[in-house]
């Protein structure tokens, strides 16, 4: 029986990319994302073969939502037993302009949320012995990064969330991994890009050590594989999916 896989953040960028992997992978593949019209869209745009697809609109920062999520889940493809957690948001501040609110929110989503969507899928992952999870971070989390003070906090809140979750779960044979990507190709980017927080993808790309930016489809096939059960003796890792730009 195909596997079910969730993603979050699946409507468009990393998440859709990792969503479109796993598809072509084999598995029954959930999308959750707040975008209610662009995760319908999505999840459309993934049928095909025999696997299942379902979008699902959600908010990762209410518990509740996320619960009612992962119901739809269940019903609709059965128990989940591959998570990745991409659904995120940033920001772009000057340290003493950060206030509580912004604060706040991307913690909730980035951090609070990843953690939230894992709760939920965990008991599944129990049941069947069996489970794969991979958070997606960032490297502002590992080497800093100007007028992203809350950003990069709330990645490495999951960097630290990740190594202490496989540890716990490594008896139950479920790992869990992080990828923490540098400059990627998304519409979340090019936004950044067009509002002048970010000098922009074509600026950056050739900066990188292999000259190009990565893409959604770079991060999924690292997923793809530490969602396999070729990937069964990795856990608590960071795979750095960056090009060189940070080793």
């Amino acid at each position: 029986m195909s596997r079910v896989a969730v993603v979050t953040g699946g409507a468009s960028g990393i998440g859709l990319g990792v969503a479109r992997g796993f598809v072509y992978d084999g598995y029954h593949v959930a999308v959750l994302d707040l975008d209610g019209p662009g995760v319908e869209a999505a999840a459309a745009g993934l049928q095909g073969g025999g696997s299942k697809t379902l979008g699902v609109q959600v908010d990762v920062a209410d518990r509740a939502s996320v619960t009612s999520a992962f119901e739809q889940v269940r019903a609709a493809l059965g128990p989940v037993e591959i998570l990745v957690t991409s659904a995120g948001i940033d920001y772009f501040d000057a340290v003493l302009d950060i206030d509580a609110d912004r604060w706040d929110r991307i913690i909730a989503v980035n951090l609070t949320g990843t953690f939230i969507c894992i709760q939920a899928a965990l008991p599944d992952m129990l049941a069947a012995g069996w489970g794969r999870i991979v958070t997606i971070s960032s490297q502002s989390a590992q080497s800093g990064a100007p007028k992203m003070a809350h950003y990069a906090a709330s990645k490495g809140g999951v960097i630290a969330l990740t190594k202490a979750l496989a540890v716990e779960l490594a008896r139950q044979h479920i790992t869990v991994n992080t990828i923490p990507p540098s400059v990627v190709d998304t519409p979340m980017a090019r936004a950044a890009e067009s509002r002048g927080d970010f000098p922009g993808i074509d600026v950056i790309g050739p900066m990188v050590p292999l000259g190009r930016a990565g893409t959604p489809e770079d991060i999924a096939a690292a997923c793809s594989f530490l969602c396999s059960d070729k990937g069964s003796y990795i856990t608590g890792q960071l795979i750095p999916v960056n090009g060189g730009m940070y080793m």
